[in-house]
Parts: structure tokens; sequence; C-alpha cells
């Protein structure tokens, strides 16, 4: 918990618990005269560092602690890394939710899972339109992204306005939903913009983003070239207007879309009930597969990112139930490999190709385009917002450093970097950094939040690497070791390899207990520590490795 006391009652402030520093579980808050608004709430994706752990959420307790000065969440679109933690954080909060009709149907099903469907107050606010809370007055603004109805923020307050962008793009053919309001962006910024609160994503990335229809358009002469065989599409199941395309060009080439995964089934649900996707023929289920000739169907799978439990890695290992590949089918990987993933992900591509299944991914052909701004986008964002400041958030710290040497290189005044828990005064006054508050990422595990660097996954993760060991050691009354000790090991070395290491594990515990004092051997906490550290010693000459180690004793009275 903190014990940071600061005076906020006055001023307009800015302070990211996530997303800054890091691409992905946004979480950001403005103070306002003491009233906080937080805008998205949404999770990571554990990596090898946290075995065992597929989700991270903000460690938002700071907040949580001012929950009474918490007017609203606003989630600004339906991404995971936007919308994912608030079902999971929520109960810490207890403050109404705003949002667009699409990311509120996406959140309801989050709600349900939690059984909080019936007790979160969400609000759904039309795209494009506009909501008070205290002093603040939102105004929202169509801006495309991979996803329906991303709304930009124009927070105007007592001191200033603030834009903040969220994901975007600037996609003239979007597929799905409207395109970019460019015209009210530009009319909501006449009256001046303090800061922008601005997505980094892409900013080494030349020229534009590219546009979904010119993907549609690619693969729509790559399946040309695909006459005959199961064609399989892996996208991120959020990537609506990928759905769209990918059914699209499937209708043009006679194919069925069958859809094998059960995020993709939640998602074209959702977006059906907020009037996307209606006008395409229907989708069908996996279980009619099998059903379908093999070069009538199109599966749309999940598990762009090689996960083992998605649909594309359980088909390649042949573990799904009703879908199966065989060799001159095709794979077409429609999505960009996230950093962190590439092994695995590569992996799946292996082993794909090993069982004579055709790979293509966005290194062979134009078949994904990204959801973020690129260096021409932010230029152009730029020269329509004409913010005074600009804060990049959502990269990693290469990211908004060279977003705020953009920025200052377009004439914007002053250029910000901060990560997550700087807050940030914007006015009244220069801008700047006046305190740090406690931030982290907690995993979600089975018994609820746990911190990422805590003693628990500490622990796991000393097990993943370094294995465990047991042991007994028998002791009479009188301190002396009366049987051989027994001790097991699980993931330490193999034992073939050593056919001495039982006798040698015995011999260095005995030795080490002989050299006890007598009042030590008889405490059974003196001759487990002895036993403990005569274990951890053979290992560490052997292995270099320091296990997990419990010892336990056994004292007993001889007849």
């Amino acid at each position: 918990m903190s014990n940071i006391d600061l005076d906020l009652q006055e001023g307009l402030y800015f302070l990211p618990l996530g997303g800054s520093g890091e691409i992905g579980m946004n979480l950001n808050l403005y103070c306002c005269n003491g009233k906080w608004l937080m805008i998205d709430c949404g999770i990571s994706f554990a990596d090898d560092r946290a075995p065992g752990i597929d989700v991270i959420v903000p460690d938002a307790a700071w907040i949580a602690e001012r929950s009474e000065d918490l007017l609203a969440i606003i989630v600004t679109h339906a991404h995971e890394d936007h919308v994912g933690a608030v079902a999971r954080l929520w109960p810490q909060f207890r403050c109404p939710v705003y949002t667009s009709p699409f990311t509120a149907e996406i959140l309801s099903l989050k709600l349900a899972e939690e059984e909080l469907e019936n007790e979160v107050e969400v609000n759904v606010i039309a795209p494009g339109s506009s909501v008070s809370l205290g002093e603040y007055h939102i105004d929202f603004v169509d801006l495309t992204h991979s996803i329906p109805e991303m709304q930009a923020l124009m927070i105007t307050t007592p001191y200033g306005r603030v834009l903040h962008s969220g994901d975007w793009k600037l996609d003239p053919d979007p597929v799905v939903g409207p395109a970019s309001n460019l015209a009210k962006m530009q009319k909501v910024s006449e009256a001046g913009v303090l800061a922008m609160i601005c997505d980094s994503t892409n900013v080494f990335k030349e020229g534009v983003s590219g546009s979904e229809q010119d993907v549609q358009n690619s693969l729509d002469e790559l399946l040309r070239g695909i006459p005959s065989g199961r064609i399989a599409v892996t996208t991120f199941a959020s990537n609506i207007a990928r759905l769209m395309t990918i059914a699209s060009v499937a209708e043009r080439h006679d194919r069925h879309v069958v859809l094998v995964g059960r995020s993709l089934h939640r998602m074209t649900q959702a977006a059906k009930k907020s009037g996307y996707l209606n006008d395409m023929p229907p989708f069908l289920d996996e279980k009619d597969a099998g059903h379908i000739p093999r070069d009538k169907i199109l599966l749309l799978c999940t598990g762009s990112q090689g996960e083992p439990r998605g649909a594309m890695a359980r088909i390649a290992r042949g573990e799904h139930s009703h879908v199966e590949l065989s060799p001159g089918d095709t794979v077409i990987f429609s999505s960009k490999v996230i950093p962190g993933n590439e092994k695995t992900l590569y992996g799946l591509h292996n082993q794909l190709t090993e069982s004579g299944v055709n790979v293509i991914t966005e290194a062979d052909e134009f078949v994904h385009v990204s959801g973020h701004p690129a260096r021409e986008e932010l230029t152009d964002m730029y020269r329509i917002v004409k913010p005074e400041i600009a804060i990049p958030v959502h990269g990693e710290a290469r990211h908004i450093r060279a977003h705020c040497e953009l920025a200052l290189s377009l004439g914007v005044k002053q250029a910000i970097e901060i990560t997550n828990g700087n807050i940030l005064k914007l006015a009244p006054g220069k801008a700047g950094i006046i305190a740090d508050v406690p931030s982290g990422r907690l995993a979600v595990d089975a018994g609820g939040l746990t911190p990422l660097d805590g003693e628990f996954l500490l622990t796991r993760r000393r097990l993943v690497y370094n294995g465990c060991v047991s042991g007994v050691v028998f002791v009479n009354e009188k301190g002396q070791i009366t049987e051989d000790p027994i001790i097991r090991l699980r993931g330490v070395l193999d034992e073939t390899l050593f056919p001495q290491l039982q006798n040698d594990l015995r011999d260095q515990i005995i030795d080490s207990h002989n050299r006890l004092k007598k009042s030590e051997k008889l405490d059974d906490d003196e001759v487990e520590l002895s036993a403990h550290n005569a274990v951890r010693r053979v290992f560490r000459r052997l292995a270099g490795r320091r296990p997990i180690t419990d010892i336990y004793v056994i004292r007993f009275e001889e007849e």
C-alpha cells in the first residue's frame, strides 16, 4: 500500500498505472480537483517469466485506496489490453463504466464470467456522442482501428483540454465501421488542446499503416492461387474487420467459413448484436467441418500467436476434436508476430510445414496491416490537434522517446517521457512529473491475483529452472541418525548420469550432522538446516543449481 500523501485537490493531473513503458495492460487516470477518471483497464499476456500464468493485470491498489473519488471508468474499445481487466479489478473500484455498444457487449460477457453482470453499472454511449462527469466533459470521436467503435476522448476540464487518443490509425477504407472522423477531431481541437496522450506502437514505421481493404484485395488474389485443399486462416479474434475481410474473400471463392475457437464465436455474436457482420453468409461450427468438401472450406481459427491452447496449435498437434489438416492444405497467419512470441510461433510454423501443410505469413505475402498509426499518420494527427504538450503512451521506453522526438520536430512545445506510476501535473503552471506512486503487475492465478514479483511466482520460477528436492532424516532421542536419509529429486538433474548420487547425498548429510554440537543434534531445526545445506552443496557442485529443498526431521524414541 502507498503511504504517499499528495495534495491533488487543485489542478489537472495524469497518472498511468499500466500501458506506459510497455505495450498492453492499459490503465490511465486523470485527476481534476481531486476527482479521478479512469480510461481503460486492460490485461497483458504472460511470458516464460511467469510459468503457468496466462494473464497479467495492473496493480491498481493505489487508486483503489481512493475509489470514493473515482467517478467512472471509460473504455475506449474492446481489445483485451484495454477492457480485459475491468471484470477482474472492478470490485476494488465499484464505480460506473461508460463505453460504446460493441465494447459493452464484450464487457458483458466478461462480467458474466465473474458473476458481476447484475452489479456493474454499464452506461452505453453512442459512438461520437458526449458525456459529462463532474468537472469533466468528454467528447467521443470515431477513429479507425482493427476493432469497431474505437473512440478517442476529448476531455474538457476547467484547466484545459486533453485528447486521449486510444489505439487508432487513419484507415481510409476500414471495411467495418465508420472512417476516422477527422472533421470532428479538427472541430473539437479548434478551441485549443493542452495535451495529447497518444499511441506510440508504430512510431518507428515510416509512411502509413495501410488499409484493411488492401488486405482484402491481397487475400482475394492469394486465394485465387490456392484452388484446392483446405485453407485455414488464423488471426486475432477481436479483429472484426479482418473477420469481415476473410468472410468476404471466402464467399467470392465459394468457400464456407467455419469458426474454430470459442473466442471467435463470442466476438462474432457480439458484433452481430451491435449491427456488424449481419449481411454475411452464416458462419458454420467446427463440428460441421468434416462434412464439407476440402476445396469448399475456409477454417477461421484462433491461436495466431501460437498459443498452446489455441485452435491452430491443437490442430497442428493432431489434438483437435473436429478439425484436421493434411499435406497440401494451406494455413495463412493473418497477423503480426507479437514481440516475445517468436519462438513459440516459429515452432508452430515448422510443425505445420513438417506435416506437409503450406504456411503463409506476413513475411511471405501481404496478409496483415497494423491497427496503430505509423509516422505519417502521427504527423497528420499532430497537425490537426496542435497540442501544446505531447505525452506518448502505449509503447516501450524506446517508442516513447522516439515519439517525443517526433512531436518536438512537429512544433509541439513540450514532450514528456512518462512511465507507469509517474504523476504528471498538466495544469496550472508548467507541466512536469511531480511524484511517483506504486504501480506493478499482478498475475491472474487460480486463487485470484498475486504479485508478479512476489514469493509465490519466484518459487514457481525456481521450481521450473532448478527443480526440487525433498527428504526425510531419521533421528533418535540422543540426536543420532539411525537410518539412511530418504532423498527424492524432481527435475533437478538426470539421476541415471550420476549413479553414486544417492550415496553422495547420504554421506554429505551424515557428515554434516556429525559436525553439529550435541545441543544442536537435539534441535530439529538445526538438524533440518544442516541436512538442507548439505543437499544444496551437492547440487551446486554437480550442476550449479540451487533447487527448492525441503527436509523433514522425524525424531523417535528407541526401545
